[in-house]
């Protein structure tokens, strides 16, 4: 007996479903050597004392083969021209209930077994009078070891399909079973379909592979489903939803081939047959998720071979991507508004929520971003300079791709995808983990991505690291991982820093001013202050406050501004907008707000603060000691003050009469971004595609040997970028 059946040694009472594909033929006759074989499992099973339920379908399909025969008896010359017969589905299953229940009877008569039979409706079962009647009736027949058969009544049924109406008890026979097995205390719920059960993937693709146990948390996510039912209202999603209701209630289940003469006894012996649903099963079932040392091992081997495709192949793969969200933007909006949902009943603030939705043509403008970045130019094996070190000897400084990235973001799905094509633009490897907020959209855009990565390639170009666990052991990875990106809150990217010796490339603050001069324009100021808050505020380069880590931003302002009313109208302007302010200790006095306990603070709602200071050097220096070097802004019509700001604040953005909004790598025409750097090395600022890369050289030489120098004459001549490869 495999271990994981050990259960089976103490089921009594089972529910069997047995699917139209089983019932009928694929010209739609009845199977009937199937349904005898059937029909003799639950006879020796009946004997053995076992209390057997058996839900069947099968009925649209007779009623359907008979209700043909019979217009086909009935029509004219004319009508045989032109046979396109309409046949209504509740007459189909009128005519049909009653065949498929006279055959069981025939069949059972046979094998000395009494049957009863229930047809059912959804309506009935909102009645607890009725549910409580057809227990107690169930189980006096099982005490006399007749054999109770289930139906849903379609021919009367006002139920529609599950994703048109959400709101029935049950939709299909499917469902049914379901149900049956918790109102009946079932012990087992054996379902029969027409494959071995559950596949990774459409049964007839020959990488798909039968899943024998079923772990909720690792394969709702990853598998694709086939077509519904060829002739029922089911199919393999309706019968795993079953599967999965049934076995959290308590109730095991298996879905198994009903092709086979024996499955069922098969199962009640404790063998490995069909897909196991148990709600136990993620507790000792192991596993088997790709060590991360060995994910990061493969992104890298995928990333070689993805380098040394041409420059037409990488831009097809990203073309692809864009293609593959559009095509399924419909599944991406379902994932992502069950995250939203959760984390709305999670009691998450709206600041996240919104970073984590992805709102109406998201989707759209990621792709036609995509779109922009795969016609850009191929940044890989770009020959930055060309040196002529001696006759003959040709040095070349290239581009190439730093080789594997570790980007960790919390809460925006659609970071995902601008950071994997950013990925594939530069022929990186990568390994994503996002925020448990948002684990199905990224999962789904995972997978979205990465199905649209040919085979040579390998899909494992990107991983998705399922847990945070995992994360202080992906950071030992210094010989494997070349980059860490952090985004998210200030203690996220401290810790991260803290923790490797990999390079870290982000910013652990997002505070952002906007300095408004003596000289500014009204209009222009308000425009620009209004922007910088409201258009996104929960993004990092917001005025009032930055997404990733939530840190509040200052405005400030020059101080002869209260003298001509542009103070009163900037700050009646953002109250307006519930935008609430705090001051520093001079702004607080004169406009009789709460003093800010800090310009460091941090805060995870609409929120501003606001200081008054003497001139711009008095902004720089502000700046300089409460900023974080991220993007700051200064409006004036004053060239000679905004050229001091813009040379004296020591950013990795610094504007002039424009909102920090702007920086951003798509509007820098960078096409995406990984992030705001506010390092130093390396990267700075908005982070594109240059910003993961590095350089290599590349020497070409004819048999040149340096043995001391003694028989080379250097030139170091510099040479055009064009000049061809061998002179």
């Amino acid at each position: 007996m495999d271990p994981s059946r050990a259960f089976v040694t103490n089921v009594k009472r089972l529910i069997v479903k047995v699917g139209t594909a089983v019932v009928t033929r694929g010209d739609g006759r009845l199977a009937v050597g199937r349904l005898g074989a059937l029909c003799e499992q639950l006879k020796e099973l009946n004997s053995q004392g076992y209390e057997i339920v058996l839900v069947t379908s099968g009925a649209v399909g007779l009623g359907l083969q008979r209700l043909r025969y019979r217009k086909l008896v009935n029509s004219s010359l004319a009508d045989l021209q032109n046979a396109q017969f309409e046949l209504d589905g509740k007459a189909c299953a009128a005519v049909g209930q009653s065949s498929l229940m006279a055959l069981y009877d025939t069949l059972f008569s046979q094998l000395d077994v009494t049957s009863s039979q229930y047809l059912v409706t959804d309506t009935e079962f909102r009645d607890t009078s009725f549910r409580k009647q057809l227990s107690e009736t169930v189980k006096s027949l099982l005490s006399l070891k007749v054999i109770p058969i289930f139906n849903e009544n379609d021919a009367v049924s006002t139920r529609r399909a599950p994703y048109e109406d959400s709101s029935g008890i049950f939709w299909d026979n499917d469902s049914l079973a379901g149900l049956l097995a918790m109102e009946l205390k079932a012990d087992l719920l054996v379902m029969l379909s027409d494959v071995e059960g559950l596949y990774s993937g459409p049964p007839s693709d020959p990488n798909s592979k039968l899943i024998h146990t079923y772990i909720k948390e690792k394969h709702q996510c990853e598998i694709t489903f086939g077509d519904k039912s060829r002739l029922g209202r089911g199919g393999m999603t309706a019968k795993v939803n079953a599967a999965v209701c049934a076995a959290y209630a308590g109730i095991p289940s298996v879905i198994t081939s009903g092709y086979a003469t024996d499955n069922i006894i098969k199962v009640l012996q404790g063998k490995c047959v069909g897909t196991l649903f148990h709600r136990d099963a993620h507790l000792w079932t192991l596993v088997k998720e790709l060590g991360v040392r060995e994910m990061a091992v493969t992104a890298r081997e995928c990333s070689r071979r993805l380098q040394a495709m041409n420059s037409e192949g990488r831009r097809k793969i990203l073309l692809d991507i864009a293609d593959a969200l559009e095509a399924n933007e419909s599944l991406i909006k379902i994932e992502n508004e069950a995250d939203v949902t959760a984390a709305q009943d999670d009691g998450y603030k709206k600041s996240l929520i919104s970073r984590l939705s992805l709102k109406p043509g998201k989707i759209s403008g990621l792709a036609k971003s995509i779109r922009v970045l795969a016609d850009m130019e191929d940044p890989i094996g770009q020959v930055l300079k060309r040196t002529e070190l001696a006759d003959g000897l040709i040095l070349e400084k290239t581009s190439s791709p730093l080789g594997v990235l570790l980007v960790v973001f919390e809460s925006r799905p659609d970071a995902l995808v601008q950071i994997a094509s950013l990925a594939v633009k530069s022929g990186n490897g990568l390994l994503l983990k996002g925020g448990k907020e948002a684990k199905r959209s990224n999962a789904i855009l995972h997978k979205v991505i990465t199905s649209a990565i040919p085979e040579k390639i390998g899909e494992k170009l990107i991983g998705l690291v399922a847990s945070r666990e995992d994360i202080p052991n992906l950071l030992k990875l210094d010989d494997v991982i070349d980059l860490v990106i952090p985004r998210g809150s200030n203690k996220l990217v401290t810790q991260i820093k803290n923790s490797t010796k990999i390079p870290v490339l982000g910013h652990a603050d997002g505070i952002c001013h906007v300095y408004v001069d003596k000289s500014a324009k009204v209009d222009m100021a308000k425009q620009i202050v209004r922007d910088a808050k409201i258009d996104y505020p929960a993004a990092c380069n917001a005025m009032v406050y930055s997404v990733p880590i939530g840190s509040q931003e200052t405005l400030l302002l020059h101080k002869d501004l209260s003298s001509n009313g542009l103070l009163n109208e900037l700050v009646s302007d953002l109250r307006h907008e519930g935008v609430t302010l705090y001051g520093g200790p001079r702004a607080s006095s004169l406009l009789n707000i709460p003093e800010t306990c800090s310009f460091h603070h941090e805060y995870s709602s609409m929120a501003c603060t606001i200081e008054i200071v003497d001139d711009v050097q008095a902004a720089i220096n502000h700046i300089h000691q409460h900023g974080s070097s991220h993007t700051d802004c200064i409006i004036t019509e004053n060239h000679e003050v905004a050229e001091t700001f813009l040379h004296g604040v020591d950013s990795a953005a610094v504007f002039h009469n424009a909102s920090t909004r702007f920086c951003d790598g798509a509007r820098f025409g960078l096409g995406a971004e990984v992030g705001i750097s506010t390092s130093r090395i390396h990267a700075r600022g908005p982070v594109g595609v240059e910003g993961l890369l590095t350089t290599r050289w590349i020497l070409r030489g004819s048999g040149q040997v340096v043995d001391g120098d003694k028989g080379v004459i250097y030139t170091h001549k510099d040479l055009p970028l064009q000049t061809p490869l061998y002179i």
